[in-house]
This record gives C-alpha cells, structure tokens and sequence, in this order.
C-alpha cells in the first residue's frame, strides 16, 4: 500500500488562495484598506491615485472591447432585424425595471419616513458643495441625450468614451459587413475577432492590479468618511440597502420565471468582479470581465455587447431606488409633506433625469436638484444634506446596477432565443468550469448568412490510421470514412 501524502499545511493552503484566487485576493485588499483608513486616515487620503489609476486603464479598453463584440455578433449572427429587436425588447425591459425600482423607493420611504423629525432648516445648508461636488455640470435633456448619441467623429467616439455612440459605430459596422459579405471584405471580420482577443488578454493583465486598487480606494472612503456617518445617516442607510434587497429579490424571481436560472448561482459565479465593483464603486471596472462571463455562460455575443453597454445609460435601477427614496428624504428633513399628485410628478421626473446619469460628475445631485426644481416645494439647497451620506450609497447602487444589468441580458437573450440555456445552468452549476483565458468560439446561431461563415477544409478521403494498442504490440486500423 503506497504511503499517504500529508496534507498540505493551513498555511500553504491560504497562501496558495492568496496567489490563485481574485476574489480571495480582493477581499483581504478590502479589509485591509477599512484597517489603514480607520487608524491613518492621513495617509489613507494621498491613495486615491492607486483607484482613480486602476478606472482609467480599464476605461482605455472599454470602447473597443464594445465595438469588436458588437461587430462580431452582428456578423455572426447574419440578421441585423434581430439585432433591431434585441435593442427594442432591452429598452422596454430597461424602462419597466427602473420604473419599478422608482416605485419601490417611493414606497419604502412613505413607510418607513427616514427624514422625519430631522426638522432641518434648509438655510443652514452650504448650497455651494452640491455646485463643487457636480463641477457645474448639467443632466443632458431628452433633445440633447438623442443628439449626443450620434457620433461626429469615428475616433472622437472612442476617444471621448462614448459607449453610446460605439454603440451607434458598431452597428453601423456590422451592417455594412453583412451586406458586403465575406467575399468582398473576406479578412474584416477575422482580424476584428483577432482584436478582440488581444483586448481580453489586456483585461487579464489590468485585473492583476485590481486588490491595489480595491485598497486605495476603501482606504479613502474610510480615511475621508469615517464609520461616524454611518452612525448619523443609519436609518437612510438601512432603508436604501433594504430597499436594494427586496428590488435584487424580484430580479432573483424575474429570471427564474424567464429563464429558469437563479440569480444566487449567477452571483457566485461572478463574486470576484462584484466584489472588486464594490471596493472601487464603479461598475466600469468589472464590464469588460461581466460581458466575458456573460458570453462564457451561454448569452449570444450580440446580446450581450449591445444590452450591457445600453444598459449602462439606461438602466440604472440602484439610481433610480436612491434618487426616489432621496428626494422624499430631503423633503421630510425640512418639513414639507408632498401629495400624491407631488410624488407622481418625482416619478415622472426621475423616469427622464435618471437616463443617461452615467459618466456625469455628481450626476445624482443633479437628478436631485432638477426634481426639487420642479416640484417648487423642496429648496434646491436641501440637496446638500446627502453631501455626506452619498459616497455610502456607492456599494447599493453598484450591485443593484450590476445585477439588474445582468439580468436584463439573460431575460433578452432568453426572449430574443439568443441564450444556450443549457450551457448557462450548467456554467451557473458548476459543470463547466470556465477559465477566461481560453476563449472557446461559440456556436453558429441558426439563421447566421453562409458568406460570413469561415470555409470548412475539405475533408480527405483517405482512410484514417488508428493506432491499437494490444500489450507491447501495436497494429494499425484503417477506417473509411462513412
């Protein structure tokens, strides 16, 4: 009987984690970075460089990353009507969902009154540091928002960052492929596809640096914050998150109902990049691996480059729960009791400001501020209250986006038939393993135009020698091809 191999030690065990795991690795860098900023705040407010650094290289990549996919899953999907469909049915998803997170919010804050009793006398407020924390910016309207969708420049849309007018690029792209053909532009296609890889594996490298960057980050929000504001803000704060859990739990039941698929798997399988959202406050860090997984997990490139980026700009649910619930906040703090008629016109307000907030410095207080505006009863002044709970709110609003975003895709795809719903549950269970390295090439969706299709090698018609391995002898087997 050979002899037992000793287990390997604790420590050997954590440190093998520790070199191995992402999320492991993000979490300690985590916890580390409360530590440093709870006993050095000093020193924790000169790491903001190690976050901000991170965000920019990841925002380098995302404008390409968009438009190779979106091209390519127009391409091989063969049916720019069906990609015209998958942009419909997202958007109706898109207006439901923040519209019921609005709703929600409205409800939770009627019930639960957070700013009652503060009795706050709005011309003790500094108005002027909700016009420093905004930068003097302004929430586009409707007119302006549709306008700057479309692109001026090729490059400037990339070099602006624009995912919408990517967006807007990429489609334009992938029509023009599928009506030239592979015959006329026979090396287009590949040599997108080829790019597309070589932006993956920049991801790979820029993700190595993502626990530096979760530290600085978390070191700043505690060194600059501290755990008192929770102590001030406790009931907002706890009514935002219940609010957030209870709008993550109709998403859990909408794409069991839709797809079959449970969320709590999707969100374990995809724990590293929620968790490194969550530690740099941003979805942008993690869109590139999120639309990966996504593909990985049995979602047809086309929906998935072209629901997630949208969704981006236009389904902000965690926003949406935190500017309605904020607005009657601010309300109660300072004694104004609005009517029903008052807060339908907050919904209907929220419903256009709450579109296109991303990439706008301090674009809640802006949405705030507008609908103070127009209700004529709120002083826009008292916007300022949130000043200090808002960074806070960061966490809620990044996982609710997330995972709304998330959703929407596999509900579309599932809707549109774009979803390998096998490959997901097993993905989701465990039975794949999926390593974002190897980035195996999808299957053909039915209907795809045969010219964009790679020419198959004929295939010989010479028998096949198979080798037979019968003790130290070996014999070949020919067989035909049949």
């Amino acid at each position: 009987m050979p002899p037992s191999v000793p287990s390997p030690s604790l420590s050997r065990r954590v440190a093998r984690m520790l070199r191995t795991s992402l999320f492991a690795q993000v979490a300690c860098a985590l916890v580390l970075g409360i530590v440093v900023g709870k006993l050095w705040p000093g020193f924790a407010a000169d790491l903001q460089p190690l976050g901000d650094g991170f965000i920019r290289l990841i925002k380098t990549i995302i404008s390409p990353l968009v438009f190779c996919v979106v091209v390519v899953g127009i391409a091989k999907a063969g049916d720019l009507k069906a990609f015209g469909r998958i942009g419909l049915k997202a958007l109706i998803w898109f207006e439901v969902a923040s519209t019921l997170a609005l709703l929600i919010g409205l409800l939770a804050a009627n019930v639960v009154q957070p700013g009652s009793g503060m009795n706050v006398d709005p011309s003790t407020l500094d108005a002027s540091a909700v016009d420093a924390k905004t930068g003097g910016g302004h929430l586009p309207s409707t007119t302006q928002f549709a306008l700057e969708a479309i692109p001026t420049s090729f490059i400037g849309a990339f070099a602006e960052n624009s995912l919408l007018q990517v967006l807007v690029l990429a489609c334009l792209v992938g029509a023009a492929l599928l009506h030239l053909g592979h015959t006329k532009v026979p090396k287009v296609l590949p040599a997108i596809e080829q790019a597309q890889e070589i932006i993956f594996a920049i991801v790979g490298f820029v993700m190595r640096l993502a626990p530096i960057a979760v530290f600085g980050a978390m070191a700043v929000l505690i060194g600059n914050y501290g755990l008192g504001v929770i102590e001030t803000y406790g009931k907002l704060i706890i009514l935002c998150y219940a609010a957030a859990a209870l709008f993550i739990a109709l998403l859990a039941v909408a794409l069991k109902v839709v797809t079959g698929l449970s969320l709590w798997k999707f969100l374990r399988y995809i724990r590293e990049e929620m968790l490194l959202a969550l530690g740099t406050a941003s979805t942008e860090s993690v869109l590139p691996r999120v639309m990966q997984k996504l593909r990985k997990a049995g979602a047809r490139d086309d929906a998935v480059g072209l629901v997630l980026p949208t969704g981006y700009s236009f389904n902000l649910d965690g926003a949406s729960l935190y500017l309605s619930i904020g607005t009657l906040f601010i309300a109660q703090a300072v004694g104004v009791d609005l009517s029903l008629s008052q807060q339908i016109t907050v919904i209907l307000v929220l419903m256009l400001t709450s579109k296109g907030m991303a990439g706008i410095p301090g674009s809640a207080f802006l949405a705030l501020s507008a609908t103070a505006s127009s209700l004529g009863a709120i002083p826009a002044g008292a916007v300022a209250l949130l000043l200090g709970v808002d960074r806070i709110m960061d966490s809620m609003r990044v996982v609710t986006n997330l995972l709304g975003n998330c959703v929407a895709v596999f509900a579309v795809s599932r809707w549109e038939g774009a979803l390998d719903k096998e490959r997901a549950r097993k993905v989701l269970d465990g039975e794949i393993v999926v390593h974002l390295e190897d980035d195996e090439p999808q299957a053909e969706p039915k209907g795809a135009k045969a010219e964009l299709r790679k020419p198959e090698a004929p295939q010989s018609e010479a028998p096949v020698v198979v080798p037979v391995q019968t003790g130290k002898e070996t014999a070949e087997v020919a067989s035909e091809n049949g």
